[in-house]
């Protein structure tokens, strides 16, 4: 009992239980086969009205929900925000069972956009149950159990679908008991005692640790000023934060932080290529059954949906897991790496809407989201390296929600039935030619980068074999080699 109790106070017990329902709440048999499960005998919908009618609701749902959800996060500290996602899947789940017709399909695609959106609660709450020196170890461990059941739903449903084991009824039934596991798994989560940014704990930061520093009119706070210029906040001395800041006075913050971080050029354009790349992988992922379906209709052929998506997810987790091995100076590189894989997976959906195979459409979705999941993964990286954690949160936040108002425009002009309504075909074949704009931009600014890095490089050698005093000439040698 004892070990229990000690068991209880320790990170170990939040980060269990949050391994729990991570897993739980990401094995969907069904997702993969989704499309077909509604335009088949169980819904008897049409694919023009699931491709146009339906699907945009997401899109929507996400928008709007998302800023919102982004500060209720925060002042309601997490765990509510988490017990509200997984009642939201659990609504999902239980409409797609016993909800018919396109209205309430829609209402279905709105709760699944709320599931989407609290996802921002997951990892911000067990940072604010864990020391800091633990971040990297749980943050290990919640996402790859994550991965782990998101890869474990596409294999499950994949065997269920091919060897007919189960219909996607029971399925459903199946995915509804994994949700209430995780449900329950929530109920046991500890409360926080603290937010990011609304319920901070009395507490003075260590020096350098990237700390935002709140505004001078916070009236419950004080703040020691320091001359520090870091995008991430952080300072040379001492700042203590008291709990209650005013709710007015955080925003002012929030905005002040927001205005501060995009004054960084470098990571204004990692930004851009973030919102236009992000937009483009959810409407593709949004729609990709629908091309699937178009290719080789589910009635007429053996569908490998869960195993292409357990395959790409497998393949971009392993690209993912090489950067951390790769010795690249991205500062030089990184946009032109950008451009060029852009480049690559702009072919890729090119070829898919082109090709009448569902084979090399199953090939060209493995690599375009292989590539998809690099490129974030480094342009993430590169963006949380100069910011603290409140500042990245914050970009993190700015970046999605930029990347949902392109998503929404999109989604509104090109696939909404008050729009233009195209056929899946041409809508990718508008995406494959969207990546292809955006490899053009990076490839053309990625060029420039290098360009300028050499000349500069050039530019410092001359000097440092110009004085013709010895001394002088060691001396400007080693201001080279820091330059």
């Amino acid at each position: 009992m004892e070990a229990f109790r000690r068991f209880r106070s320790s990170w170990q017990f939040p980060t269990a239980l949050m391994c729990v329902y991570g897993f739980f709440s990401m094995v969907k048999p069904l997702e993969p086969f989704l499309i077909p499960y509604l335009t088949g005998p169980d819904k008897n919908l049409t694919t023009e009205q699931v491709g146009n009618e339906i699907l945009p609701v997401w899109t929507y749902s996400y928008l709007i929900i998302l800023l919102p959800v982004f500060l209720a996060t925060d002042y309601l500290r997490y765990k509510p925000v988490i017990i509200l996602q997984v009642l939201s899947l659990i609504t999902t789940t239980t409409m797609l069972l016993w909800a018919d017709g396109v209205l309430a399909m829609q209402f279905m695609e709105f709760f699944y956009g709320v599931v989407t959106a609290t996802e921002i609660a997951y990892f911000s709450y067990i940072y604010s149950v864990v020391d800091l020196e633990r971040y990297q170890k749980v943050t290990s461990y919640c996402r790859s159990i994550q991965l782990a059941g998101y890869t474990v739903g596409s294999v499950l449903g994949q065997f269920l679908v091919t060897f007919e084991a189960m219909s996607f009824y029971n399925i459903l039934i199946m995915t509804l008991v994994l949700s209430c596991i995780a449900l329950i798994a929530s109920f046991f989560l500890p409360m926080p005692e603290k937010s990011m940014f609304f319920h901070r704990k009395n507490c003075i930061t260590p020096e350098g640790n990237g700390q935002i520093q709140l505004p001078e009119d916070t009236d419950k706070t004080t703040a020691q000023k320091t001359g520090g210029n870091d995008l991430g906040g952080s300072s040379s001395a001492s700042v203590v934060h008291e709990n209650n800041t005013g709710f007015v006075s955080i925003l002012k913050q929030l905005w002040f932080d927001f205005l501060k971080c995009y004054t960084a050029k470098q990571l204004i354009y990692w930004s851009l290529w973030w919102i236009l790349s992000t937009c483009g992988y959810y409407q593709v992922g949004n729609y990709i059954q629908v091309l699937w379906e178009d290719k080789k209709p589910s009635q007429n052929f053996t569908l490998y949906n869960g195993g292409v998506e357990a395959a790409a997810h497998l393949f971009g987790t392993a690209t993912t897991y090489a950067v951390g091995f790769m010795g690249t100076n991205w500062t030089v590189w990184g946009e032109l790496t950008l451009g060029l894989f852009s480049g690559l997976g702009a072919a890729a959906l090119l070829l898919m809407s082109l090709t009448d195979s569902i084979w090399i459409c199953y090939a060209g979705y493995i690599v375009f989201k292989g590539l998809y999941m690099l490129l974030i993964t480094i342009a993430m990286f590169q963006i949380a390296a100069h910011l603290s954690m409140e500042r990245y949160a914050l970009v993190f936040g700015a970046n999605t929600f930029g990347a949902l108002i392109l998503q929404t425009l999109v989604t509104a002009i090109v696939v909404d039935s008050r729009g233009l309504r195209l056929d899946i075909v041409s809508q990718f074949i508008i995406y494959g030619s969207y990546f292809g704009v955006i490899a053009a931009i990076f490839v053309i600014r990625g060029i420039y980068t290098v360009v300028s890095a050499r000349r500069k490089r050039k530019s410092v050698l001359p000097e440092t074999i110009a004085i013709p005093d010895e001394n002088g000439l060691h001396k400007d040698v080693l201001l080279s080699h820091k330059f």
